[in-house]
């Protein structure tokens, strides 16, 4: 394929965006009284409002015409038929197999994997069930009450983020816990608050060679048989969810409690997988399944809506317009529902992960920028926090309201109104933004002040906001598993249209192992009783520093 940016598409895009990069929002509502009707997607009870954006009819018409440039349809039918389309190391990205509850076959070199995955789900449920009923048991006949999920990046923020959204679907009687820092901190906080007795470890990598979780997995191991003393007993306290079977038995764990993990599913979207153990133990196979079969909801919808009328398209031609042409490189997460706070984090890997990316498929180095920095915080907390940036900050930032209508949470006879007024503040702020605060505004606001003392109107400047501040607002009825998952699998077909049109893999990620190559040189430096000189000055003296401050 061309250079996206040599296409006719993207210079049409260019001359577009000449014309209308100081076009104000407001004066475009003004003008359509539709604007709303013809720039929002309702997809069963997801509401996806990106009315609130820099963009015209013609901006979507360009867009999408870079999106046929670019040949997304056919990338998108070569990653649901299993191509190998993650070309670097040579494997497909099958994670929509491992929720594909039409239970359609999908092949791999000829084999249907769906025989695999229902194998993986018949275990999951199996385990999940003894662990809730309480007939798996400790080695001293006491029931599970503690789950520790020992893994790191997608082995953790996954389930991490589904088990805090959704504990008002949990098991009361048990708790989950994750660890993932190698800080020691992490593992020792989580250990106060388990008891040998009747707490089950899932150790959670691929390679059961993840230097982070297997320095945890050992402690954890040593925690535990300082109490339980005889070997024989870790099989009833530790399952691993591996590619490594021969690592995973040497390790203690007996044959039964290893969990497959296929090369075809990557870490950030392993969650869909046995490494959504955890979360089928603590809500319930039968909610982990409705979770699975909200991200098939979002997979049907992304393979058969048309275009311009699919929501992840739609996302990421939004996003592309924004960090290629307006130049807004980042990218706020803002979902208002307490239960939802660990998703910016979740999605913060899922993009930056996927996409943090400069050299294309072709090997060459991309000619655009690709990726968006990607952050956020639950509201209302993040208005008290940096909301001042998005409001009047010389950075614009588009952003990503999320919402349910209904809250899980009620306080018993909530005569403040909780919910009411985080929907107030949801929507308060998305319009606040598009709108601004003229000078005429703020004068009407501070008239009686201005007229009995003359320096407020120093103030007036500083009151201004000038709005234009682009959003997306998605709504949905309740955050239930099914509503998670297709929110979810939402933003990770986002994500994967905009690394067809960047022409880059958004399924690899060799960024994340040069540190950990380098990590494993600076180790037996800091070991080392003498001074080193292995690396440059810097990292040598930093070194130096810690071994003699130690």
């Amino acid at each position: 394929m061309a250079e996206i940016t040599k296409t006719s598409e993207w210079r049409s895009l260019e001359k577009h965006f000449e014309k209308i990069k100081n076009s104000h929002m407001k004066e475009m509502f003004e003008d359509d009284p539709n604007r709303f009707e013809n720039n929002h997607i309702l997809f069963d009870d997801f509401l996806f409002d990106f009315s609130k954006n820099r963009i015209t009819e013609e901006t979507k018409k360009l867009l999408l015409s870079l999106a046929k440039a670019a040949d997304l349809e056919n990338w998108r039918d070569h990653l649901f038929s299993g191509e190998k389309i993650n070309f670097t190391e040579n494997r497909a990205a099958l994670h929509i197999a491992l929720r594909n509850r039409s239970n359609r076959a999908i092949e791999l070199d000829g084999k249907d994997v769906m025989p695999l995955v229902n194998d993986e789900l018949t275990k999951i449920k199996k385990v999940s069930n003894e662990v809730r009923n309480g007939e798996w048991q400790g080695y001293t006949g006491k029931k599970i009450t503690s789950i520790v999920n020992i893994g790191i990046g997608g082995s953790d923020l996954g389930p991490a983020m589904v088990c805090k959204a959704l504990k008002p679907y949990g098991l009361k009687d048990i708790s989950p816990h994750f660890v993932s820092n190698v800080d020691a901190a992490d593992l020792s906080k989580v250990l106060e608050k388990c008891d040998p007795e009747t707490t089950l470890f899932i150790i959670a990598s691929k390679t059961f060679s993840t230097q982070e979780t297997m320095t945890n997995a050992f402690s954890a191991r040593d925690w535990f048989l300082s109490k339980a003393q005889k070997d024989e007993f870790v099989k009833h306290h530790f399952v691993a969810i591996s590619a490594n079977t021969k690592a995973v038995t040497d390790f203690g764990i007996h044959p039964e409690n290893i969990f497959t993990l296929w090369d075809w599913v990557g870490g950030r979207y392993s969650m869909w997988s046995s490494i959504g153990l955890s979360i089928a133990i603590y809500i319930g196979m039968e909610n982990f399944e409705g979770f699975l079969a909200g991200a098939h909801d979002a997979d049907n919808h992304f393979t058969s809506s048309p275009l311009e009328e699919n929501i992840p398209v739609m996302m990421a031609l939004i996003g592309i317009w924004y960090i290629n042409f307006f130049g807004f490189n980042t990218l706020a997460i803002l979902p208002y529902d307490q239960c939802l706070a660990r998703l910016p984090a979740y999605l913060q890997q899922a993009d930056m992960e996927s996409n943090g990316k400069f050299i294309g498929r072709d090997n060459k180095r991309v000619c655009q920028q690709t990726g968006p920095i990607l952050w956020g915080e639950a509201g209302t907390n993040g208005q008290h926090a940096f909301y001042q940036l998005l409001h009047q900050g010389t950075q614009i930032v588009p952003s990503d309201f999320i919402m349910p209508v209904h809250s899980n949470y009620q306080l018993e006879g909530d005569k403040n109104n909780h919910h009411q007024i985080l929907q107030a503040n949801f929507i308060a702020q998305t319009q606040s933004l598009m709108m601004g605060k003229s000078v005429i505004d703020v004068q009407d606001e501070m008239r009686n002040d201005i007229k009995n003392n003359k320096d407020l109107r120093k103030l007036v400047s500083h009151r201004i906001f000038e709005g234009n501040r682009p959003s997306n607002s998605i709504i949905f009825n309740s955050l239930t598993p099914r509503a998670l998952g297709k929110l979810v699998a939402m933003y990770e077909h986002k994500i994967f249209v905009q690394g067809v049109i960047w022409n880059i893999n958004s399924f690899d990620q060799w960024g994340v192992e040069y540190g950990k190559q380098i990590a494993k040189l600076v180790l037996p430096e800091l070991a080392s009783n003498q001074s080193t000189k292995a690396f440059d000055s810097s990292t040598n003296n930093l070194i130096n520093y810690i071994k003699n401050n130690t």
